[in-house]
C-alpha cells in the first residue's frame, strides 16, 4: 500500500465477501422454492427469501463501493484518508442497519416497497452513513488538492446516489405517486449514478493495469456520463408504462431507454481500445479478465437484455416476468458486482503480499465459474420468462398452471446457479485465506506495468 489509510477498505471488502455469500444462500433457497415441496414455507416463504436477496445485493454491493472508494481515492488524491476513525465508524453503522434490516426482514418488518424495504429507521441510518462517507471523501480530495476527472465522475455518482436517495424516506398513500417517486431511486441509481461510479472505477483499473493514457481515458468519461444523463434520466420513462401515468411517457420512455445501451457501448469500447492502444501488460491479469469481463458483461446484460424488452410494445407481455429477471440478473452481475470483484482483485496483492499478483488457480476458476454460470441462469430465466409470456399473457393461462408447464427450466436455473455459487464460495475463500499485512511501501501501487507484444494498431 502507498497509504496506510487504505487499510480500511480491506474491512469493508471482507463485509462484503460475507454479505455475497448470504445473499447467493437466500438466492438459491428462492430458485429451489419454484420446484417444490417447500419445508420452510411457513418459516421462510418466497417473499421473505426473495426480500432478503435483492435487498442483500444492494447492501454488498454499496459495502464494496465504499471499500473501492476508500482504496482509490488516496491513491489517486496522494494522500491519507481525512479521518480513518470515521471511516470504521461508518462501517459500524452501516454494518448495524444491515444485519438489523435483515433480522426485521425475517419478521415481516418492513415498508413492502421494493428493493426500498427498509423501515424508516433503517433509512434514517443509511442517509446519515452515506454523509459521513461523502465528507469523509470530499474533506480527503480538498486536503490534497489534486482531483482528477476520475475522481470527480466517482464523485458526482456517490454523491447522485445519496440524493436520490431521499424520496425513498417519503411515503405516500397513492399507490401511483408511490411507484412513480420509487423509480427515482431505482432506476435513477442502477441505470444513471451507478454507471458513473463504475465508469470511475474502470478508468481508474484500466490506467493501473494497462498503462493507457489517463488524458484519452477520461474524455471517454465525459461521453459516458453525457450519455448517463441524457438518456438514463429521461429512460426512467420506461418505467412509468403501467402505472396509470399519461401516455405521452410511452414514446419518451422507448425512445430513451432504447438509447440507454449506447453509454454501455461506450464503456466497452473504451476498455476495449484502451489495452490495444497501450502496449503494456500490468502482472495483475485476473484484475483485468474482471475489469474487461465488467465491461463486456455490462454490454450483454444491461444493454442488449435491457433492449430486448423496454419498448411499450414488448413490455406490455414481458413487464413483470422472468424476462425482467433475466435482465436484472446479467446487468446487475456485469456493471456492478464485477466492478467491485475487479477492484478487490487489483487491491489483494498489495494487501496481502503473499498471495501470487497475477492471480492465484482459485480465483481464475472463481471468475470462470462465476462467468458460465451467470449466462446459464441468464439463459434459463430468458426460455421460462419466454414460456411464462407465451402460456399467461397470449393462451391465458393462471400463474400456477403456467409455473409447472415451465418447472423444467427451474432445473437448468438450479444447475447453472450452482455453478455460480461454486464460482462465489471459491472468490471468498481465496479472499480471506490469505491474511492481510497492511505495510505501507513506498510506490506500491505505481508498479510499471511491463511490455508485451503488441500488433501495431491503426490510427
Amino acid at each position: 500500500m502507498r497509504y496506510h489509510s487504505q487499510s480500511v477498505a480491506y474491512w469493508y471488502f471482507a463485509v462484503a465477501m460475507a454479505l455475497f455469500g448470504l445473499q447467493i444462500v437466500f438466492g438459491l433457497l428462492s430458485a429451489a422454492k419454484y420446484l417444490g415441496p417447500d419445508p420452510l414455507l411457513y418459516i421462510l416463504p418466497f417473499d421473505v427469501t426473495k426480500v432478503i436477496h435483492t435487498n442483500l445485493l444492494v447492501v454488498w454491493v454499496l459495502t464494496g463501493f465504499m471499500g473501492a472508494t476508500y482504496w482509490m481515492v488516496p491513491d489517486e488524491s496522494r494522500t491519507e484518508l481525512h479521518s480513518v476513525k470515521l471511516a470504521y465508524i461508518q462501517l459500524g453503522l452501516w454494518v448495524l442497519m444491515g444485519v438489523t434490516a435483515v433480522i426485521g426482514y425475517l419478521f415481516r418488518y418492513g415498508t413492502g416497497n421494493k428493493l426500498l424495504e427498509q423501515p424508516l429507521p433503517h433509512k434514517i441510518v443509511i442517509v446519515v452513513v452515506m454523509l459521513m462517507f461523502l465528507y469523509n471523501v470530499v474533506m480527503t480530495i480538498r486536503k490534497s488538492g489534486r482531483f482528477t476527472t476520475t475522481e470527480g465522475v466517482l464523485l458526482l455518482g456517490i454523491a447522485g446516489a445519496a440524493v436520490l436517495y431521499l424520496p425513498a424516506l417519503i411515503e405516500h398513500d397513492n399507490y401511483v405517486v408511490s411507484i412513480f417517486y420509487r423509480w427515482w431511486t431505482i432506476h435513477l441509481w442502477v441505470e444513471g449514478v451507478w454507471e458513473m461510479i463504475q465508469g470511475g472505477f474502470l478508468a481508474y483499473l484500466l490506467i493501473r493495469l494497462s498503462g493507457a493514457d489517463r488524458e484519452v481515458l477520461e474524455k471517454w468519461l465525459y461521453v459516458i456520463v453525457g450519455l448517463v444523463f441524457i438518456a438514463g434520466i429521461l429512460g426512467t420513462a420506461h418505467h412509468y408504462y403501467w402505472v396509470g401515468v399519461p401516455s405521452y411517457w410511452l414514446p419518451i420512455g422507448g425512445i430513451f431507454s432504447a438509447l440507454e445501451p449506447a453509454a454501455l457501448v461506450g464503456m466497452a469500447i473504451y476498455a476495449y481500445s484502451a489495452m490495444r492502444r497501450s502496449g503494456l501488460a500490468h502482472p495483475n491479469t485476473l484484475a483485468l479478465h474482471w475489469t474487461l469481463g465488467s465491461a463486456i458483461f455490462t454490454l450483454f446484460g444491461a444493454g442488449l437484455l435491457g433492449l430486448a424488452h423496454t419498448w411499450p410494445s414488448v413490455n406490455k407481455w414481458t413487464h413483470g416476468t422472468l424476462i425482467t429477471a433475466m435482465h436484472g440478473h446479467a446487468a446487475f452481475y456485469g456493471a456492478y458486482a464485477m466492478i467491485v470483484l475487479a477492484m478487490i482483485t487489483y487491491a489483494l496483492p498489495v494487501i496481502s503480499p503473499a498471495r501470487r499478483e497475477q492471480g492465484t488457480a482459485m480465483g481464475y476458476w472463481a471468475f470462470w465459474l462465476q462467468l458460465v454460470g451467470m449466462f446459464g441462469m441468464t439463459l434459463s430465466f430468458a426460455t421460462a420468462g419466454i414460456g411464462q409470456v407465451y402460456l399467461e399473457r397470449i393462451m391465458g393461462l393462471g400463474y400456477l398452471d403456467a409455473q409447472l408447464k415451465i418447472q423444467v427450466h427451474f432445473l437448468m436455473l438450479i444447475g447453472t446457479a450452482s455453478l455460480f455459487a461454486l464460482g462465489v464460495a471459491l472468490f471468498i475463500i481465496d479472499f480471506f485465506r490469505y491474511a492481510p499485512r497492511f505495510e505501507v511501501v513506498k510506490d506500491a501501487d505505481e508498479r510499471i506495468p511491463t511490455p508485451a507484444p503488441v500488433r501495431p494498431v491503426r490510427v
